[in-house]
């Protein structure tokens, strides 16, 4: 089954028109109000250069996680 997902007010001009794999493997800058200097101090804090990084990030994994439970329980 093929899905359609309209991206474009979550992502910077830029990267608009790339596929999803081009996107996870751009910077984190790709991603619609992620500057880069956002980029670069979550590359210094968490090792974080891409938007797939920044998706299997431990730490943004758990707090998702553990939003997500709230939000279940509620």
């Amino acid at each position: 089954m093929a899905i359609s997902v309209d991206l474009d007010k979550q992502l910077d001009k830029a990267f608009e028109q790339l596929s999803l794999a081009e996107v996870l493997d751009a910077p984190v800058a790709a991603l619609a109000g992620v500057s880069e200097g956002d980029g670069e101090k979550l590359h210094a804090a968490f090792g974080i250069k891409t938007v797939r990084d920044l998706a299997n990030n431990k730490y943004f994994r758990v707090a998702q996680a553990l939003a997500d439970l709230e939000r279940s329980a509620g």
